[in-house]
Formats: C-alpha cells, structure tokens, sequence
C-alpha cells in the first residue's frame, strides 16, 4: 500500500463528534468539523444517536475528499461502551449511554458474576462504566437481546464495521475497564463464558491492522476511491498515547484529557493499585498493560466554569495563592480518586466569572491530576495532551506538585494525530514544549501541600 497522507480520523468523544483530516507530512490537523454527542432519551435506554452520527460523518467524508482528498481512514473512540449487532450487521439494540443510571438494578447481581481486579485490572466503577455491567443489564432488560445479538464490538470497530463490513475488537478498547479481558495475559476473562457471549463477542485485533477497503455503497455516497483502507481503531486515550510509546524513553506518563483526564503511567514505579481509587489498568496498542488513573476532568471544569470565559490575570494568580482560595475534591463523586467525598471551597468562595474562580479551579485539576499520577507510580517527564495542554495555570500548578518537568502537547488534539499515526510505520517523537517555571513556583509548592493536607483531613 502507497503510504498516505491525508487521514480522515473519525474521533468520537463523549462530549462531541468529530471528523479531522490529519496531513501526515506536517502531523498537523487541516479541516476538523464537529457536531455534539447529544445522549437521545429513550426508549428503550438512554442511547447514542448513531444514525445522526453517520449522516454527519459521510457528509463530512465526502466534503474533506473533495476538497482535499482523503488517502486513509482511522478510528478512534471513548471507551466504555459496547456495541451488539444482529445477523444482518445493523444494530440489535441501541447503544447504550455509560451513564444510564438505570443499572443500578442489577449491580448486585453483577458484582457476584463479575471477575476480580486481579484478573482483568479494572475496578468496579459507576453506572456503564463496566462494559461487562452494560451487557449484564441489557440482556436482562431486553430478554431477547442475547438470542439477537450475532456479533459483539467495541465502540471504535463499530464505525470500522459501518465503513468495511468487518467485524472486530481492538485490544486497547477490550482493556479498557471492561472486565472482559486479562491485561497482563492478552486473553478474554471469565466473564465472557459467565455471560454466555464466547461465540459472539468479535476477534481483538491490533489497532493498527487494517480492516478492509470501504464498502463499495461508501465510496459511491462520499466519492471515496474503493480502495481507501480503513484501520481496525484505538480507544482515545490510547491514541494520545500511541506516539510516546513508539518515541519516547521511559519513564514517562501522558496526560490525556477531555471530558476524561487519563493519566498513563510508562515505566514508572512499582506499586500496587487501589481501584477503589480509580485506579486501573489499560492496555496500549502494543498490548502492553499500562498502569492508570482518572478522574472527568473535563465535565468537572465544565460544571465549575459554567460557561464562563476563562480570563486570568497575574494578580488573580498572587491573590489565589496568597489567600489559599482552593477548590477541594470532588466535584464529581462518582469517578476520580475521591469518590464519594463532597466538593468543598476552601478560603474566600470565588464568584462565578471571576478569575479567582479559573485559577483555583486550574489548580484543583492539575492536583487531581497529581494524585493520579502518584497513584500510578508515575514518574519522569509528563506528556499533557488535549485541551488541558493549553491551560497555563494547570500546567504550571502540576509542574509545580510534581517536581518533574511538564511538556505542553502542541497538537490541538491528540487523539486525532494519535489515531492518524496508525498507519504510520516510523514515527518521529511528537512536538511539544516545557513548559518554565513561573515566578510564584514556591508559592505553588506550597500551596499544593497544603491541598494535599486538607484534602488527607477530608478523608479521615
């Protein structure tokens, strides 16, 4: 296959859906379109407008070829989500929201079935958040599903499937919490016989295989020559990992973050993980198991902002620091290394808009981040991908709580150039920049210390 070049990467979070078209010369970004991931209610669950989705996608597809041409295309997804598909390949039942809090009628019954952290390295967590947990509670509340379900797929592969008509998994997607998968062996858990899904649950493949051409029916709806390989996919923060695992010598760890902040630890230090504190283990597209940590870093600034712009002046900075005004954990309960415990403001409560109200929120991110990173082990130079990248006073608070040198990603979304490099067989090291100590680096020692302080308290 000629090497390409221009990658249309289907990106989907779980706060937007996106298409962008990856210029692999330059690894940069040249056309990026979104639309939102708006979760439709039912019936029969809460689920993702997948045909939505699609429409928007071939649009896309189609607009990107023909003004730039599009040589290639790849994948990549959030996790935590499972596809069923019936004989035919369409969908047997919608895809289900990982946030539906209607599975709290069976966790009982899931937590006696599921397997242990030991084996599959993926905590209990809330909701959906355990694709095994979604398959146990759909199959129960659809009795008909299982019998209707032919083929079982991760979330990336389900858009491979709609492009080629292959059916697959891919390993980093399967090791995401699933607790289908033994990360630390390569092999389906015992979970996969326990729910009976041994013979419809697709082959794992590597996320860097190449599935297929596109089906001849997309190439006449987008233009697309018939040839355009499509790659099998890779779970998002994977993909923002993917170039650091190939460039970088460990130890290292990469920030990924979005609506989720996912902290990947490479190389770092032994330790044992605590998945009552979200800790867990992932697997990268070289199916190496990887030490991790996160919190929904993204939903949690989105709740604290609340829409407000972010502008932050040195004496905003001086006046945070001097005056200890912190934001304390956590401000989603749910998820993160502090469930169940109930935000709290610390000093002088800081009025929505200000830029007190951004900087003590800048900071109560990047020692979340912090946490997970000490968590995990972590150690050596910290890779900040995503949006966070471009947080001057995240950046410089977890530089600061660290004491390790931060690097800010310089690509606007990691994901997308990650997903892109799938197809690439010699990768350069991805561009970044260290980021300098500011003047107040003391005061931000300090002042996270003190968090950390306050935050133990809180605990005890």
């Amino acid at each position: 296959m000629k090497s390409p070049r221009h990658i249309a990467v289907i990106d989907i979070g779980k706060t937007n859906v996106k298409l962008a078209l990856v210029d692999l010369t330059t690894v940069s970004e040249i056309a990026v379109v979104t639309r939102p991931n708006v979760v439709r209610p039912g019936p029969p669950w809460p689920h993702f407008d997948a045909e939505g989705h699609w429409a928007f996608l071939l649009d896309a597809l189609g607009q990107f070829h023909r003004d730039y041409g599009i040589d290639a295309i790849s994948v990549t997804t959030h996790g935590a989500s499972i596809v069923l598909l019936d004989e035919n390949g369409d969908l047997a039942a919608p895809i289900l929201d990982y946030e539906h809090d209607g599975l709290a009628e069976t966790a009982a019954q899931y937590d006696a079935i599921r397997p242990p952290f030991e084996q599959t390295g993926s905590p209990r967590l809330a909701n959906g958040l355990n694709v095994g947990a979604q398959l146990h509670w759909q199959f129960q509340a659809d009795p008909e599903l299982h019998a209707r379900t032919a083929h079982i797929l991760t979330y990336p592969q389900y858009w491979s499937h709609r492009l080629t008509g292959v059916v697959a998994n891919d390993v980093t997607s399967m090791g995401c919490h699933t607790d289908l998968w033994r990360p630390l062996q390569g092999e389906f858990s015992d979970l996969v016989e326990t729910l009976d899904i041994s013979d419809k649950i697709a082959p794992v493949r590597k996320s860097t295989d190449i599935l297929g051409p596109v089906l001849p029916k997309i190439a006449t709806a987008t233009g697309l020559p018939k040839g355009t390989p499509v790659i099998c996919g890779i779970h998002d923060s994977n993909a923002s990992l993917y170039s650091h695992v190939l460039t970088q010598k460990t130890p290292f760890s990469v920030v990924s973050t979005g609506t989720w902040v996912v902290v990947m630890a490479m190389g770092g230090t032994e330790t044992v993980l605590d998945p009552s504190r979200d800790t867990l283990i992932n697997v990268n597209a070289l199916g190496e198991a990887v030490p991790s940590g996160r919190f929904m870093g993204g939903r949690e600034f989105e709740q604290i902002q609340k829409g407000h712009p972010v502008e932050i002046s040195p004496a905003d900075v001086e006046w945070v620091l001097d005056q200890e005004i912190m934001l304390l954990p956590a401000v989603d309960p749910l998820s993160g290394p502090y469930q169940g415990m109930e935000m709290r403001w610390h000093g002088a409560y800081p009025s929505e808009g200000s830029g007190f109200r951004a900087v003590a929120l800048s900071y109560y991110l990047a020692l979340m981040t912090d946490t997970c990173l000490r968590l995990t082990g972590a150690d050596g130079p910290i890779i900040v991908e995503g949006p966070f990248a471009h947080n001057a006073q995240y950046l410089a608070m977890l530089q600061a709580a660290t004491g390790r040198p931060v690097l800010q990603s310089l690509s606007s979304t990691g994901t997308s150039i990650g997903a892109a490099l799938l197809f690439v067989s010699d990768i350069e090291a991805s561009k970044s920049k260290s980021i300098e100590a500011p003047e107040t680096t003391l005061q931000m020692v300090a002042y996270a210390a003190q968090w950390r302080l306050r935050v133990e308290r809180d605990l005890a």
